[in-house]
């Protein structure tokens, strides 16, 4: 008996990681997360803790795919922009996909 406080924590953590898994492509465990990442967001800008920044770049990481179909198009329209005369080149924005705007929060 001097040993269950072993099997109920590894039982425990393993349960929690099986739970997490299902969760987490649940509507549920989207919101979630989502209100966790505005909660360290709002602890970053209020606090200043910069170990909370995320790279902007970080999501072509994960989503290597949607990337590199991004950047695709975004060659295409800079293409079709030079080929008819129009200035429009998507590269040369300060807002295009590589960037995230930030949230304010300086009224909270």
């Amino acid at each position: 008996m001097e040993y269950l406080w072993i099997y109920t924590s590894i039982a425990g953590a393993l349960l929690g990681a099986a739970c997490l898994a299902y969760i987490r492509d649940t509507r549920i465990g989207l919101w979630g997360y989502s209100k966790f990442d505005q909660i360290l967001d709002w602890l970053r800008d209020r606090y200043g803790w910069t170990w909370f920044d995320q790279d902007p770049e970080a999501w072509k990481k994960v989503n290597p795919k949607i990337a590199a179909k991004i950047q695709e198009l975004e060659n295409r329209i800079n293409e079709m922009s030079r080929i008819s005369g129009d200035n429009r080149n998507i590269s040369s924005r300060k807002n295009s996909t590589g960037s995230i705007q930030r949230k304010n929060y300086s009224d909270a």
